[in-house]
Protein backbone atom coordinates (compact mmCIF):
# COMPACT_ATOMS: atom_id res chain seq x y z
CA UNK A 1 0.00 0.00 0.00
CA UNK A 2 2.83 2.37 0.84
CA UNK A 3 4.40 1.68 -2.56
CA UNK A 4 1.09 2.37 -4.33
CA UNK A 5 0.66 5.61 -2.40
CA UNK A 6 4.16 6.77 -3.31
CA UNK A 7 3.63 6.01 -7.00
CA UNK A 8 0.33 7.90 -7.02
CA UNK A 9 1.95 10.89 -5.32
CA UNK A 10 4.79 10.92 -7.86
CA UNK A 11 2.31 10.79 -10.73
CA UNK A 12 0.36 13.72 -9.28
CA UNK A 13 3.51 15.83 -8.93
CA UNK A 14 4.63 14.99 -12.48
CA UNK A 15 1.18 15.84 -13.88
CA UNK A 16 1.07 19.11 -11.92
CA UNK A 17 4.42 20.38 -13.24
CA UNK A 18 3.75 19.15 -16.77
CA UNK A 19 0.43 21.02 -16.75
CA UNK A 20 2.06 24.20 -15.52
CA UNK A 21 4.67 23.97 -18.24
CA UNK A 22 1.99 23.60 -20.92
CA UNK A 23 -0.02 26.55 -19.62
CA UNK A 24 3.05 28.81 -19.61
CA UNK A 25 3.92 27.92 -23.20
CA UNK A 26 0.35 28.54 -24.35
CA UNK A 27 0.22 31.89 -22.56
CA UNK A 28 3.47 33.07 -24.12
CA UNK A 29 2.27 32.06 -27.56
CA UNK A 30 -1.01 33.90 -27.16
CA UNK A 31 0.70 37.09 -26.01
CA UNK A 32 2.88 37.23 -29.10
CA UNK A 33 1.47 36.08 -32.42
CA UNK A 34 -1.17 33.47 -31.64
CA UNK A 35 -4.88 33.80 -32.42
CA UNK A 36 -6.79 35.46 -35.23
CA UNK A 37 -4.91 38.44 -36.68
CA UNK A 38 -6.32 41.93 -36.16
CA UNK A 39 -7.34 43.57 -39.43
CA UNK A 40 -6.00 46.99 -40.41
CA UNK A 41 -7.39 48.64 -43.54
CA UNK A 42 -4.91 50.86 -45.37
CA UNK A 43 -5.91 53.13 -48.25
CA UNK A 44 -3.11 54.04 -50.67
CA UNK A 45 -2.28 54.58 -54.35
CA UNK A 46 -1.23 51.11 -55.43
CA UNK A 47 1.95 52.31 -57.14
CA UNK A 48 4.79 49.77 -56.99
CA UNK A 49 2.40 47.64 -54.98
CA UNK A 50 4.44 44.43 -55.07
CA UNK A 51 7.41 46.25 -53.56
CA UNK A 52 5.21 48.08 -51.07
CA UNK A 53 3.75 44.77 -49.89
CA UNK A 54 7.21 43.20 -49.60
CA UNK A 55 9.01 45.99 -47.76
CA UNK A 56 6.20 47.60 -45.75
CA UNK A 57 3.09 45.49 -45.35
CA UNK A 58 4.35 41.94 -44.93
CA UNK A 59 7.04 42.64 -42.28
CA UNK A 60 4.52 44.61 -40.18
CA UNK A 61 1.94 41.84 -40.50
CA UNK A 62 4.42 39.21 -39.38
CA UNK A 63 5.76 41.19 -36.43
CA UNK A 64 2.35 42.26 -35.11
CA UNK A 65 -0.03 39.42 -35.97
CA UNK A 66 -1.95 41.79 -38.22
CA UNK A 67 -3.77 41.28 -41.49
CA UNK A 68 -3.47 44.44 -43.58
CA UNK A 69 -6.15 44.97 -46.21
CA UNK A 70 -4.92 47.39 -48.88
CA UNK A 71 -7.43 49.50 -50.78
CA UNK A 72 -6.10 51.43 -53.77
CA UNK A 73 -7.08 54.36 -55.96
CA UNK A 74 -6.04 57.91 -56.74
CA UNK A 75 -6.32 60.79 -54.27
CA UNK A 76 -9.68 62.03 -55.56
CA UNK A 77 -11.35 58.62 -55.59
CA UNK A 78 -10.27 57.57 -52.15
CA UNK A 79 -10.99 60.90 -50.47
CA UNK A 80 -14.43 61.04 -52.11
CA UNK A 81 -15.26 57.60 -50.72
CA UNK A 82 -14.27 58.69 -47.23
CA UNK A 83 -16.32 61.88 -47.51
CA UNK A 84 -19.35 59.89 -48.64
CA UNK A 85 -18.89 57.33 -45.87
CA UNK A 86 -16.94 58.64 -42.86
CA UNK A 87 -17.74 55.36 -41.09
CA UNK A 88 -15.94 53.26 -43.69
CA UNK A 89 -13.60 50.52 -42.52
CA UNK A 90 -10.49 52.45 -43.61
CA UNK A 91 -8.09 52.98 -40.68
CA UNK A 92 -5.05 54.56 -42.34
CA UNK A 93 -5.04 56.77 -45.43
CA UNK A 94 -2.11 57.88 -47.58
CA UNK A 95 -2.76 61.17 -49.43
CA UNK A 96 -0.86 64.01 -51.06
CA UNK A 97 -0.87 67.00 -48.74
CA UNK A 98 -3.46 69.03 -50.68
CA UNK A 99 -5.96 66.21 -50.19
CA UNK A 100 -5.02 65.45 -46.59
CA UNK A 101 -5.58 69.12 -45.80
CA UNK A 102 -9.07 68.84 -47.31
CA UNK A 103 -9.79 65.83 -45.12
CA UNK A 104 -8.52 67.66 -42.03
CA UNK A 105 -10.67 70.69 -42.84
CA UNK A 106 -13.67 68.38 -43.25
CA UNK A 107 -13.04 66.71 -39.88
CA UNK A 108 -12.31 63.28 -41.36
CA UNK A 109 -8.93 62.61 -39.71
CA UNK A 110 -8.02 62.05 -36.09
CA UNK A 111 -5.26 63.85 -34.22
CA UNK A 112 -2.16 61.76 -33.55
CA UNK A 113 -0.79 60.93 -30.12
CA UNK A 114 2.81 61.74 -30.98
CA UNK A 115 4.05 60.43 -27.63
CA UNK A 116 3.52 57.04 -29.27
CA UNK A 117 5.33 58.01 -32.49
CA UNK A 118 8.98 58.44 -31.43
CA UNK A 119 10.17 58.27 -35.03
CA UNK A 120 8.39 61.57 -35.67
CA UNK A 121 11.36 63.24 -33.96
CA UNK A 122 13.50 62.04 -36.86
CA UNK A 123 11.41 63.75 -39.56
CA UNK A 124 13.18 66.35 -41.70
CA UNK A 125 12.82 69.90 -40.31
CA UNK A 126 11.03 71.04 -43.49
CA UNK A 127 8.27 68.50 -42.77
CA UNK A 128 7.88 69.06 -39.04
CA UNK A 129 4.93 71.36 -39.75
CA UNK A 130 2.67 68.31 -40.02
CA UNK A 131 3.72 67.06 -36.60
CA UNK A 132 3.23 70.54 -35.15
CA UNK A 133 -0.32 70.61 -36.56
CA UNK A 134 -1.08 67.39 -34.69
CA UNK A 135 -2.42 65.34 -37.59
CA UNK A 136 -0.70 62.63 -39.64
CA UNK A 137 2.94 63.19 -40.61
CA UNK A 138 4.56 63.34 -44.01
CA UNK A 139 6.24 60.00 -44.68
CA UNK A 140 7.83 60.93 -48.02
CA UNK A 141 8.22 63.90 -50.33
CA UNK A 142 8.76 64.70 -53.98
CA UNK A 143 9.49 67.84 -55.90
CA UNK A 144 8.85 69.52 -59.20
CA UNK A 145 11.63 71.26 -61.11
CA UNK A 146 12.62 71.76 -64.77
CA UNK A 147 13.71 69.09 -67.23
CA UNK A 148 15.07 69.96 -70.67
CA UNK A 149 16.84 68.63 -73.72
CA UNK A 150 20.27 70.36 -73.78
CA UNK A 151 20.70 69.54 -77.47
CA UNK A 152 17.57 71.45 -78.39
CA UNK A 153 17.81 74.43 -76.03
CA UNK A 154 19.91 77.52 -76.53
CA UNK A 155 22.01 77.73 -73.37
CA UNK A 156 21.32 76.36 -69.93
CA UNK A 157 18.09 76.66 -67.99
CA UNK A 158 18.79 77.70 -64.41
CA UNK A 159 15.75 79.68 -63.25
CA UNK A 160 11.97 79.48 -63.25
CA UNK A 161 12.11 82.76 -65.17
CA UNK A 162 13.85 80.99 -68.06
CA UNK A 163 10.55 79.34 -68.99
CA UNK A 164 9.43 82.74 -70.30
CA UNK A 165 12.38 82.98 -72.74
CA UNK A 166 11.52 83.78 -76.35
CA UNK A 167 13.54 80.83 -77.69
CA UNK A 168 11.17 78.46 -75.88
CA UNK A 169 8.08 79.67 -77.73
CA UNK A 170 5.84 76.69 -78.46
CA UNK A 171 8.35 74.35 -76.80
CA UNK A 172 7.35 73.70 -73.18
CA UNK A 173 4.80 71.69 -71.19
CA UNK A 174 3.60 72.45 -67.68
CA UNK A 175 1.44 70.46 -65.21
CA UNK A 176 -2.27 71.21 -65.32
CA UNK A 177 -3.70 73.13 -62.38
CA UNK A 178 -5.65 70.04 -61.24
CA UNK A 179 -2.53 67.88 -60.83
CA UNK A 180 -0.40 67.54 -57.70
CA UNK A 181 2.07 70.15 -58.87
CA UNK A 182 -0.36 72.37 -60.76
CA UNK A 183 -0.54 74.97 -57.96
CA UNK A 184 3.25 75.18 -57.99
CA UNK A 185 3.01 76.85 -61.41
CA UNK A 186 1.07 79.71 -59.83
CA UNK A 187 3.92 80.27 -57.39
CA UNK A 188 6.56 79.89 -60.11
CA UNK A 189 4.69 82.56 -62.08
CA UNK A 190 4.65 84.68 -58.94
CA UNK A 191 8.45 84.48 -58.88
CA UNK A 192 8.58 85.69 -62.47
CA UNK A 193 6.19 88.53 -61.62
CA UNK A 194 8.15 89.42 -58.49
CA UNK A 195 4.93 89.04 -56.51
CA UNK A 196 3.96 87.29 -53.29
CA UNK A 197 1.05 85.08 -54.35
CA UNK A 198 -0.54 85.28 -50.92
CA UNK A 199 -0.60 89.05 -50.99
CA UNK A 200 -2.84 89.32 -54.06
CA UNK A 201 -4.32 85.78 -54.25
CA UNK A 202 -2.33 85.11 -57.41
CA UNK A 203 -3.47 88.07 -59.53
CA UNK A 204 0.04 89.05 -60.69
CA UNK A 205 0.96 85.39 -61.16
CA UNK A 206 -1.91 84.87 -63.60
CA UNK A 207 -0.78 87.86 -65.63
CA UNK A 208 2.63 86.22 -65.83
CA UNK A 209 1.00 82.92 -66.89
CA UNK A 210 -0.79 84.80 -69.65
CA UNK A 211 2.62 85.98 -70.85
CA UNK A 212 3.89 82.39 -70.65
CA UNK A 213 1.04 80.96 -72.73
CA UNK A 214 2.76 81.32 -76.16
CA UNK A 215 5.55 79.04 -74.91
CA UNK A 216 3.17 76.33 -73.66
CA UNK A 217 2.36 73.45 -76.01
CA UNK A 218 0.34 71.58 -73.41
CA UNK A 219 -0.79 71.61 -69.81
CA UNK A 220 -0.54 67.90 -69.06
CA UNK A 221 -2.31 65.65 -66.59
CA UNK A 222 -0.36 62.44 -67.25
CA UNK A 223 3.38 62.21 -66.80
CA UNK A 224 3.51 59.65 -69.61
CA UNK A 225 2.57 62.50 -71.98
CA UNK A 226 5.91 64.16 -71.24
CA UNK A 227 7.87 61.12 -72.34
CA UNK A 228 5.99 61.01 -75.64
CA UNK A 229 6.31 64.75 -76.27
CA UNK A 230 10.04 64.78 -75.61
CA UNK A 231 10.54 61.66 -77.73
CA UNK A 232 8.61 63.20 -80.64
CA UNK A 233 10.41 66.54 -80.37
CA UNK A 234 7.19 68.38 -79.57
CA UNK A 235 8.78 70.00 -76.53
CA UNK A 236 12.30 70.82 -75.43
CA UNK A 237 11.57 71.70 -71.79
CA UNK A 238 8.97 70.97 -69.14
CA UNK A 239 8.08 71.38 -65.51
CA UNK A 240 8.16 67.84 -64.13
CA UNK A 241 8.10 65.85 -60.90
CA UNK A 242 11.19 63.96 -59.80
CA UNK A 243 9.43 60.59 -60.16
CA UNK A 244 9.10 61.14 -63.92
CA UNK A 245 12.81 61.67 -64.51
CA UNK A 246 13.72 57.99 -64.65
CA UNK A 247 11.25 57.33 -67.47
CA UNK A 248 12.30 60.49 -69.28
CA UNK A 249 15.97 59.56 -69.23
CA UNK A 250 15.21 56.15 -70.69
CA UNK A 251 13.63 57.90 -73.66
CA UNK A 252 16.07 60.83 -73.68
CA UNK A 253 19.37 59.91 -71.97
CA UNK A 254 20.76 63.44 -72.31
CA UNK A 255 17.86 64.99 -70.40
CA UNK A 256 18.90 67.47 -67.70
CA UNK A 257 16.81 67.79 -64.55
CA UNK A 258 17.61 71.03 -62.79
CA UNK A 259 16.50 72.59 -59.53
CA UNK A 260 16.01 76.28 -60.39
CA UNK A 261 18.12 78.74 -58.46
CA UNK A 262 14.98 79.92 -56.63
CA UNK A 263 14.38 76.32 -55.47
CA UNK A 264 12.09 73.53 -56.60
CA UNK A 265 8.58 73.10 -55.15
CA UNK A 266 7.91 70.29 -52.71
CA UNK A 267 4.90 68.06 -52.24
CA UNK A 268 4.58 65.91 -49.14
CA UNK A 269 2.68 62.65 -49.06
CA UNK A 270 1.07 62.12 -45.68
CA UNK A 271 -0.26 59.19 -43.68
CA UNK A 272 -3.28 59.79 -41.46
CA UNK A 273 -5.67 57.93 -39.18
CA UNK A 274 -9.36 58.26 -40.00
CA UNK A 275 -11.46 59.87 -37.28
CA UNK A 276 -13.76 56.86 -36.90
CA UNK A 277 -11.10 54.15 -37.03
CA UNK A 278 -11.69 51.36 -34.50
CA UNK A 279 -7.96 50.53 -34.52
CA UNK A 280 -6.30 53.83 -33.64
CA UNK A 281 -3.63 52.31 -31.41
CA UNK A 282 -2.55 49.82 -34.06
CA UNK A 283 -2.77 52.51 -36.76
CA UNK A 284 -0.47 54.73 -34.66
CA UNK A 285 1.99 51.87 -34.35
CA UNK A 286 1.89 51.40 -38.12
CA UNK A 287 2.66 55.09 -38.71
CA UNK A 288 5.64 54.97 -36.37
CA UNK A 289 6.85 51.87 -38.21
CA UNK A 290 6.53 53.56 -41.64
CA UNK A 291 8.63 56.48 -40.37
CA UNK A 292 11.45 54.24 -39.13
CA UNK A 293 14.90 54.49 -40.69
CA UNK A 294 14.85 50.75 -41.40
CA UNK A 295 11.64 50.87 -43.43
CA UNK A 296 12.58 54.10 -45.20
CA UNK A 297 16.01 52.74 -46.12
CA UNK A 298 14.17 49.94 -47.94
CA UNK A 299 11.37 51.97 -49.52
CA UNK A 300 13.71 54.61 -50.96
CA UNK A 301 15.51 52.33 -53.47
CA UNK A 302 12.76 49.73 -53.87
CA UNK A 303 9.46 51.65 -53.76
CA UNK A 304 10.79 55.02 -54.91
CA UNK A 305 9.79 56.99 -51.80
CA UNK A 306 12.18 59.79 -50.93
CA UNK A 307 13.11 59.37 -47.24
CA UNK A 308 11.71 61.72 -44.62
CA UNK A 309 13.78 60.25 -41.76
CA UNK A 310 17.03 62.16 -41.23
CA UNK A 311 18.90 58.99 -40.27
CA UNK A 312 18.47 57.44 -43.73
CA UNK A 313 21.66 57.62 -45.78
CA UNK A 314 21.42 56.90 -49.49
CA UNK A 315 24.09 56.14 -52.04
CA UNK A 316 24.40 58.48 -55.01
CA UNK A 317 22.83 55.78 -57.18
CA UNK A 318 19.80 55.25 -54.91
CA UNK A 319 19.27 58.99 -54.49
CA UNK A 320 19.55 59.79 -58.21
CA UNK A 321 15.82 60.27 -58.96
CA UNK A 322 14.66 61.11 -55.46
CA UNK A 323 14.26 64.31 -53.48
CA UNK A 324 17.15 64.07 -51.07
CA UNK A 325 19.86 66.25 -49.56
CA UNK A 326 20.54 69.73 -50.89
CA UNK A 327 17.62 69.60 -53.36
CA UNK A 328 15.27 69.43 -50.38
CA UNK A 329 17.10 71.96 -48.24
CA UNK A 330 16.71 74.80 -50.74
CA UNK A 331 13.22 73.91 -52.01
CA UNK A 332 9.95 75.79 -51.48
CA UNK A 333 6.86 74.54 -49.69
CA UNK A 334 3.23 75.50 -50.24
CA UNK A 335 0.60 76.37 -47.65
CA UNK A 336 -2.34 74.21 -48.68
CA UNK A 337 -4.66 75.82 -46.15
CA UNK A 338 -4.29 78.86 -48.41
CA UNK A 339 -4.07 77.01 -51.74
CA UNK A 340 -7.22 74.96 -51.18
CA UNK A 341 -9.24 78.10 -50.45
CA UNK A 342 -8.15 79.54 -53.81
CA UNK A 343 -8.54 76.28 -55.70
CA UNK A 344 -11.94 76.82 -57.34
CA UNK A 345 -11.12 80.37 -58.44
CA UNK A 346 -7.69 79.36 -59.74
CA UNK A 347 -9.05 76.39 -61.70
CA UNK A 348 -11.64 78.66 -63.37
CA UNK A 349 -8.97 81.24 -64.25
CA UNK A 350 -6.60 78.54 -65.50
CA UNK A 351 -9.22 76.92 -67.72
CA UNK A 352 -10.18 80.25 -69.26
CA UNK A 353 -6.50 80.92 -69.98
CA UNK A 354 -5.22 77.55 -71.17
CA UNK A 355 -8.16 75.31 -71.98
CA UNK A 356 -10.35 77.47 -74.20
Amino acid sequence: MKKVALVLAALMVTTLFTGCGTQTSSSNNTSSNAGTPTQLVVSTWGLNQDQYMKYVVEPFEKANNVKIVVETGNNDERLAKLKNNPNSTVDVMYLAEAYSQQAIDDGLFAKIDYSKVPNAKKILPVAQKFVDAGYGPAYTLNRTAIVYNPKAVSGKITSWKDLWRADLKGKIAIPDITTTFGPSMIFAAGLDAGSDVKSDNGAAAFKALEALKPNVVKTYTKSSDLVNMFSNGEITAAVAADYVVGSLKKAMPDAVYVDPQEGAFLNFNTINITKNSKNKELATKFINYVLSAEVQSNTAPNVGDSPINVDVKLSEKDAANLSYGEAVNKANTLDYSFVNKQSKTWIDQWNRLFNN
